[in-house]
């Protein structure tokens, strides 16, 4: 049933950031920050200064929030490409594989309404990742009054156009060398098996991290600019500072983290969806 896919969106998204919130710390820092002078450094400086605890500022609320944010991207995919080839998913993984553009579509619909769901929330992530002391924000909710009396209720979306930028078309993509990969990787008239499964999540991940690193740059800049950071006024005004002062390789802040976070992350994100929806609709035999 349509619902399915959510529920399993939302636990298999759950199980993949706890996975790579460590290194999505390290990353967020690099990007907004410019004291840092590469990864190690940061980590360095990180652990020196906050422990371990450090790499794991602002998982709570993403964990309890990510399912929804999950659950919205692997829902709305699925429906959309349920929609567009006029078919289920059972037809879909016996002889009736979606094409290329409509994988890619419904990729990019689901990025588009995850948008309007995951730009708080990941605002506040952001906010939190980016504080090296508590003297801001104590946590998730207090982040959320600070920014609500502040900046009232567009100070919650923030960065939302960078955020729209980097995943309608990412996750277009996202999904099209998943289907492509898992396909590659399993013999006609079978089930992918967990190796095609991890192998394609992670291949997915790191491709889609490779094109939305540039406005990932741009987004944190963005979200931390009402916390104390530079203020910018817009996406434009954004790149054109940051190319200035920095050069064109700013862009490209935290390409190394994302690629290597991405292939963990979205392979067992991949599996743990995968693998609910087997238990959800056991597949034809």
């Amino acid at each position: 049933m349509p619902f399915l896919e959510f529920i399993a969106g939302s636990i298999s998204g759950a199980v993949g950031l706890a996975v790579g919130h460590p290194l999505d710390t390290v990353k967020v820092r690099l990007q907004a920050q410019s004291t840092y002078k590469g990864i190690l450094h940061c980590v360095a400086k990180t652990y020196s200064h906050e422990g371990i605890r450090g790499f794991f500022k602002g998982m709570a609320f993403p964990v309890l929030t990510t399912g929804i944010t999950n659950s919205v991207v692997f829902g709305s995919y699925s429906n959309a490409l349920d929609y567009l080839t006029q078919s289920k998913r059972s037809d879909r993984t016996q002889d009736k594989p979606a094409s290329a553009a409509q994988v890619f579509t419904a990729g990019c619909f689901s990025g588009l309404v995850q948008v309007f769901v995951c730009a708080p929330i990941d605002l506040v992530k952001v906010r939190l990742q980016g504080q090296t002391t508590a003297d801001r924000y104590r946590g998730p909710f207090h982040c959320v009054t600070v920014i609500l009396k502040e900046e009232g209720p567009r100070g919650l979306f923030r960065g939302g156009l960078a955020l729209a930028l980097r995943d309608v078309p990412c996750y277009g993509l996202y999904f099209l060398p998943y289907e492509v990969t898992r396909k590659a990787l399993t013999e006609s008239g079978k089930q992918p098996g967990t190796f095609a499964i991890l192998m394609a999540g992670g291949v997915a991940g790191v491709v889609t991290w490779s094109f939305a690193t540039p406005m990932d740059v741009v987004k944190a800049r963005l979200q931390m600019s009402g916390a104390g950071g530079r203020e910018y006024s817009g996406v434009l005004h954004c790149m054109r500072v940051s190319v200035r002062e920095e050069g064109l390789r700013v862009f490209f802040k935290g390409l190394l983290l994302n690629s290597l976070r991405a292939f963990p992350v979205n392979a067992v994100t991949f599996l743990s969806y995968e693998s609910l929806m087997k238990i959800f609709c056991p597949p034809v035999r």
